[in-house]
Order: C-alpha cells, then sequence, then structure tokens
C-alpha cells in the first residue's frame, strides 16, 4: 500500500527504539488504515432514508458479513484497529506452532464464528516472512468451510508471498511494504524484529 501515513507511521515501527505502548498504538494505526482498502470491494445495496430535509436514496454495505481472524499471538495486536471501522465483524482465532521436527505449522487452536461459510474472512499477521503459518491457517480456515479469504499483513517478505500464492490463489495479500528478503534465520530484512515480542514486551 502506497499511502504517506502508512509509510511514516511503518517507518517508526520498524525503529528498534520504538518502545511496546507506541508499537502497540502505531500497529493499530496502521492496520485501521489498511482496513480501509481491504474493504474496497465490499458490496453496497441502495435504499432509501429521511435526513432532517427530505428523504433520499443512498448506499449501505450489503452481501456477506466480515470476519477478522488474527494468527496467535502477533495478529492480536491488529484486531483493534481493523474493528475501530469494521465493529460488527465477528473475531475467530487461529494458534500455531512450529513442529520442532517437521518444522511444519501445527494447529493448537481454532475458535471462529459458527458461520464461517457466510463470511468473507480477514486473515491478521504482522509479518509474512516463510509464509508457511499463513498459509496453514488458511487452510485451516478451508478445512472448516470458510470461502472467501483475504489476508492482511504489515510487513511480507516476497518468498512468503509466494508460499501463499502457490497454495491458495484464490486469496488476495494486502501488505504495508514489501520488504528485501529473508534471512538464514528466516526473519525478514530489514523487518522490523519479532513482532510479538514488541506488542506484548517479552524476549
Amino acid at each position: 500500500m502506497n499511502h504517506p501515513l502508512i509509510k511514516h507511521k511503518l517507518t517508526i515501527i520498524r525503529d528498534k527504539n520504538t518502545g511496546s505502548k507506541e508499537f502497540r498504538e502505531l500497529v493499530k494505526e496502521v492496520s485501521m488504515l489498511m482496513a480501509y482498502e481491504v474493504t474496497r470491494d465490499l458490496h453496497l445495496e441502495e435504499i432509501e432514508i429521511e435526513t432532517p430535509v427530505s428523504k433520499t436514496k443512498s448506499q449501505v454495505i450489503s452481501g456477506k458479513k466480515l470476519g477478522l481472524v488474527p494468527i496467535l499471538r502477533a495478529g492480536l495486536g491488529m484486531v483493534e484497529g481493523m474493528l475501530s471501522l469494521l465493529p460488527a465483524a465477528r473475531v475467530g482465532h487461529v494458534g500455531l506452532y512450529r513442529d520442532p521436527e517437521t518444522l511444519k505449522p501445527v494447529e493448537y487452536y481454532c475458535k471462529l464464528p459458527s458461520d464461517v461459510n457466510e463470511r468473507e474472512l480477514i486473515v491478521l499477521d504482522p509479518m509474512l516472512a516463510t509464509g508457511g503459518s499463513a498459509s496453514a491457517a488458511i487452510g485451516f480456515l478451508k478445512d472448516r468451510g470458510a470461502e472467501s479469504i483475504k489476508l492482511v499483513c504489515l510487513i511480507a517478505a516476497p518468498e512468503g508471498i509466494e508460499v501463499v500464492k502457490e497454495a491458495h490463489p484464490d486469496v488476495d495479500i494486502y501488505v504495508a511494504s514489501v520488504d528485501e528478503k529473508l534471512n538464514d534465520h528466516a526473519y525478514i530484512i530489514p523487518g522490523l524484529g519479532d513482532a510479538g515480542d514488541r506488542l506484548f514486551g517479552t524476549k
């Protein structure tokens, strides 16, 4: 996304001297700004209302209801910003960890709205690095009947984007920045470090 406010806030988010409080606030703000773009294609219907002056026809959102699905735990930092613009959205959660032997993502928690097949789901994860977790989370949602899914990340590596695109070509990916590459430890370069640790003040 090529917006001056997003670029400005993302620069401060990246700075290693930005503390957890400011980091959380900025992730919330960038997520809210991204929500504006992510929802650009929502369907509208025309209704009749009455203003204090006269009757008129105007448009409201129609079609599929929305669901937000943060990938635990870093995705939690993006929920509040999204809900600021999408207060009626339901929120589900997906928790994954990487198996130390197979290195493949394993689901340890999944709680979703009961009508997941009727909702447009927006998966939230600040970092799209290898793409393994995001791709697996999207697969878990599809296994439970989800048919309409978008992925929203603050920062992505080209490698992660390709993995998700290959596994889920039907899923649109929205990112605030596509960074240079992954390093030998699968960290995004230049990236912003560990988003979860910076959000919650852990190491």
